[in-house]
C-alpha cells in the first residue's frame, strides 16, 4: 500500500521519502539484501531502508528513529502507517517531540475485535504510548468511514480523515509501480490456467485471495461449500493464500479440506501474488471473502478492479460501498445466508458479469490512487495551514 501511495504522491508534485526496515516479514528471515542508511530513487520518491535491530521480531530499528530525530525538520508532515507497533510509536513519539506535525493510519488496530486480542498488554500499552501520539496528531487516517465509525478513540476528539485504500491492476487509469511493471509477463490464457486447476467445462471458478486466518471466516466458507454441493451446485474453490505466523492453522484447513467432499473440487495454492495473482483474478467467476472483520479490504478492491462480483460479509468496511453500487453481494456472518447467496450468485451468469462491470466502474474510480493521491494532498495542505496558523 505505502508504495503504490507514495508513487502516486510523487507523480503529483509532492517530495516523499519513505523511511523502513530490512525485516523480510517474519523473524526468521534473512534481512532483504537492499542498501542501508542512504537514499533509493524508487517510481519518483526516495526510500530509506534502516537495519532492523535489536528487536528483529518487533522489526525495529534504532537507526531509523535516530536518523528521523535529527532530520525531522526538513519535512513538513509525516504519514506513520500502523499502531501497537514498537518502530511507529517511536517515531510518532520522535514527531510530536520534534514538533513534526503527523497522521497516524492504525491499520485496523483501533477496531474493539483486534483490541481484544492480548487485551491488557494493549490497554497498557495505549496508555502509555499510543494515547499520547493520537491525542498529537494531526489526523487518523482510516480507510473507510465504518472503520471511523467503530474504532475506539480513548475518550479523544482527534480529527478523522477518512481515505481509502488504492490498488494498481493493469487497468486504464490506475497507476502502476515499478515493481508492478517489471512482474509482468506473458499472460496465460484462461483455458490454460482452468486446465491447471482441473476445472472442466464450464464450472464457476470461486477465487477465495487473503491470508489463511481464523478472523477471514473460513469456517463459515467451508460449510457453506459443503451445503452447496449437498444441492448439486457445481463449483470449482480456488483457495490462495497462507499463514507463516500461524502454519498450524493453514495447516489445518488444508486437512479439512482434504478430508471433506470439498477436496474433489478445491485447489489449495498458498501465498500467491504478481502475474499468478492476476491470473486468478482474470479466470475466476466470483470472489468470496466472508471475514469476521476488515478495516478496508484490500483483496476485495483488488477483485473489484479487475471485474469480479465479490460475496463479502456485512463485517467488511466496504460492504456499504459494494451494496450501494451492486458489485456484488452483502451477506450475514452465517454459514446458511452465505451458501444462499453463492447459490445464488454462481446460477445467474448475467447477474455477476452485471455486478462485475459495477465493481470495475467503482474501483475505476474510487479506488484508483492518483485520485486518492489528490484527495490526500488537500488533507496534507489544510493540515500544514492550519500549524502554520496556530505556530
Amino acid at each position: 500500500m505505502v508504495l503504490g501511495f507514495s508513487a502516486a504522491l510523487a507523480a503529483a508534485g509532492v517530495e516523499v521519502t519513505v523511511l523502513t526496515t530490512d525485516a523480510n516479514g517474519d523473524v526468521g528471515q534473512a534481512p532483504l539484501v537492499v542498501p542501508r542508511d542512504r537514499p533509493i530513487s524508487q517510481d519518483g520518491y526516495q526510500i530509506r531502508y534502516f537495519h532492523c535491530a535489536p528487536f528483529q521480531r518487533y522489526k525495529f530499528s534504532l537507526g531509523l528513529l535516530s536518523w528521523l530525530s535529527h532530520h525531522a525538520a526538513e519535512f513538513d508532515l509525516a504519514h506513520i502507517h500502523a499502531l501497537f507497533s514498537p518502530v511507529s510509536t517511536a517515531a510518532a513519539t520522535v514527531a510530536r517531540y520534534r514538533g513534526l506535525p503527523y497522521i497516524l493510519r492504525p491499520l485496523g488496530t483501533l477496531d474493539p475485535a483486534d483490541l481484544q486480542k492480548k487485551r491488557r498488554l494493549k490497554q497498557l500499552y495505549a496508555g502509555l504510548w499510543e494515547r499520547p501520539n493520537l491525542a498529537g496528531a494531526a489526523a487518523i487516517h482510516f480507510t473507510s468511514q465504518r472503520e471511523a465509525d467503530v474504532s475506539e478513540r480513548f475518550g479523544l476528539l482527534t480529527p478523522e480523515l477518512i481515505l481509502p485504500l488504492g490498488v494498481t491492476p493493469p487497468l486504464p487509469g490506475f497507476l502502476p509501480t515499478h515493481a508492478e511493471l517489471e512482474e509482468q509477463t506473458q499472460p496465460i490464457s484462461s483455458a490454460t490456467i482452468r486446465q491447471q486447476l482441473g476445472i472442466s467445462g464450464n464450472t464457476p471458478l470461486l477465487l477465495f485471495l487473503s491470508r489463511l486466518d481464523p478472523k477471514k471466516g473460513l469456517d463459515l466458507l467451508l460449510p457453506a461449500l459443503e451445503l452447496l454441493l449437498q444441492r448439486g451446485c457445481l463449483f470449482h474453490l480456488a483457495l490462495a493464500g497462507s499463514n507463516s505466523q500461524d502454519p498450524a492453522y493453514e495447516a489445518a484447513i488444508a486437512t479439512q479440506i482434504n478430508r471433506s467432499p470439498l477436496a474433489a473440487c478445491t485447489s489449495i495454492l498458498g501465498f500467491v501474488e504478481g502475474d499468478r495473482k492476476r491470473e486468478l483474478l482474470d479466470v475466476a467467476n466470483l470472489f468470496v471473502l466472508p471475514s469476521y472483520y476488515e478495516n478496508f479490504g484490500i483483496a476485495v478492491a483488488e477483485a473489484m478492479a479487475a471485474g469480479l462480483p465479490v460475496v463479502i460479509s456485512q463485517q467488511v468496511y466496504i460492504c456499504n460501498e459494494v451494496r450501494q453500487s451492486e458489485a456484488g453481494w452483502v451477506v450475514p456472518c452465517e454459514v446458511m445466508a452465505l451458501a444462499n447467496c453463492l447459490e445464488t450468485a454462481l446460477k445467474q451468469p448475467a447477474e455477476c458479469q452485471r455486478r462485475g462491470e459495477n465493481a470495475r466502474r467503482y474501483a475505476s474510480e474510487h479506488y484508483n490512487w492518483q485520485a486518492i493521491a489528490h484527495q490526500t494532498i488537500q488533507t496534507y495542505t489544510q493540515i500544514l495551514d492550519s500549524t502554520s496558523q496556530h505556530s
